[in-house]
């Protein structure tokens, strides 16, 4: 994409409302754009950032073995009435009226919705495990929103859903779930912890949370410094492996971590002290077993091999693909702007043309465009006019991992500069030698 086509209105000031690193940086680089309290239009480059989250958080629950559905945001309130949550959810549910007077609400989750769907057309145990997710915009009127995307009122959210005939296959679908999201918050860059957490107004006796640790978090986590060193399960992990799931699970629930509503001092003073860890932490998944809560008030049973029926044991697991992009900048931004991972980054790469209207300059810039383009890197090219400080100051801003400087007298000796924006490295290389370098990242 060329910058002179796009749309990508900067902010040079910083915003007066906004209150964490995140909300300035997505204000400033031209991200989000807000109409009232936790209301945000996404702008082009926030949205590529978005879908970029989203795309990653599919593949993992693909590869985890769950099926993509898409529900909707109005859900008629008799369903809620049927689980006893419709009077019990609070002043956070929008409830609405239709022209015909019948009740309905915005939804903040889906375990109603996607009961009913079961409920209406799974009848036995062979059909089972069966794991049901979708992305798709929630509301939640949040009392006070703030901190930008991150306690916004309206939000992208990832929900998956699991049925099981028991106890025991809905702990593996548990334990398949716990796994997908270490590997796709590892994916993004982020170190995830899974602690032990309250289950709230979803319910159920099992749940865990998936925390990065970061000066502006929310709430207060402990957890054993082991954490800081554990690997992510590889790409090739088979998730039809129910022992070798659990393993997993169990290799990252043995070490202490349990956020402030669960914390246990004397428990965490066992501890090394030279291996507690009191940081702040941000949620960023958060996974829950309730058994058969749902199915027996809402009647989801199946035929079992007994032949008798039973009330399905379901789970459910959510992430927030948009409190993710601002999550990933509280993680990793520094006093020029973001730094992004590569893999959720708006654009791979950012070529600077410091002169446009030189004929080398021009030649070079577009060579390199075209070339990296042609490998299916996303490619943002500077050919405004702006002054070289502005051009600087707007490619570290946004935060695109590798910047190809070209200037008249680089080009004039054949080079070019090649910056790092993570590690602030630069190397000057031949147009040659940085065209292989750059093509051979894909």
């Amino acid at each position: 994409m060329r910058l002179s086509q796009y749309f990508l209105p900067l902010i040079k000031e910083t915003p007066k409302e906004a209150e964490i690193v995140s909300h300035r940086l997505m204000l400033r680089a031209g991200m989000i754009k807000q109409h009232s309290a936790g209301i945000y239009s996404w702008l082009p480059i926030g949205l590529k950032v978005l879908n970029k989250i989203s795309a990653i958080v599919r593949e993992e629950q693909n590869r985890a073995g769950a099926v993509e559905i898409l529900m909707p945001t109005l859900q008629p309130a008799d369903l809620w009435r049927e689980s006893g949550r419709y009077d019990a959810y609070g002043a956070e549910m929008l409830r609405i009226k239709d022209r015909h007077d019948r009740d309905m609400l915005y939804g903040p989750t889906n375990e109603e919705m996607v009961t009913d769907i079961f409920r209406s057309y799974v009848r036995s145990y062979k059909s089972l495990p069966l794991n049901l997710y979708h992305l798709q915009w929630k509301f939640r009127d949040e009392v006070r929103p703030r901190f930008g995307v991150m306690r916004g009122r309206e939000f992208l959210m990832k929900d998956a859903y699991s049925f099981d005939i028991d106890e025991a296959g809905a702990r593996a679908s548990y334990n398949r779930m716990f796994v997908a999201y270490l590997r796709t918050f590892e994916r993004m860059g982020l170190k995830s912890i899974p602690m032990q957490a309250d289950t709230g107004p979803i319910g159920g006796d099992l749940s865990h949370e998936f925390i990065i640790l970061a000066d502006t978090g929310e709430s207060e986590v402990f957890c054993d410094k082991k954490f800081l060193d554990m690997k992510a399960p590889p790409a090739d992990v088979d998730f039809s492996d129910d022992e070798a799931m659990a393993d997993i699970v169990k290799q990252y629930t043995t070490p202490y971590a349990r956020t402030e509503e669960m914390h246990d001092a004397e428990m965490f003073s066992k501890i090394d002290s030279g291996s507690q860890v009191t940081a702040r932490g941000i949620e960023v998944g958060h996974i829950f077993y309730f058994g058969t809560k749902y199915s027996e008030a809402m009647n989801a049973n199946v035929m079992g091999p007994d032949g008798k029926e039973h009330p399905v044991h379901m789970g459910s697991y959510g992430i927030g693909p948009s409190r993710l992009v601002a999550a990933i900048i509280e993680a990793s931004h520094d006093e020029n702007g973001i730094r992004w991972p590569k893999g959720v980054a708006p654009f791979d790469v950012g070529i600077i043309n410091m002169k446009p209207g030189n004929e080398g300059c021009d030649e070079v810039c577009n060579k390199f465009y075209k070339a990296l383009t042609a490998t299916g890197q996303d490619v943002l090219y500077d050919d405004t006019d702006k002054r070289a400080g502005e051009k600087f100051a707007m490619m570290d801003l946004v935060g695109l991992p590798i910047q190809i400087i070209a200037g008249p007298r680089g080009v004039g000796e054949g080079t070019v500069e090649i910056k790092n924006r993570n590690d602030g490295s630069r190397e000057t290389l031949s147009v040659d030698e940085a065209l292989n370098k750059l093509t051979s990242l894909t």
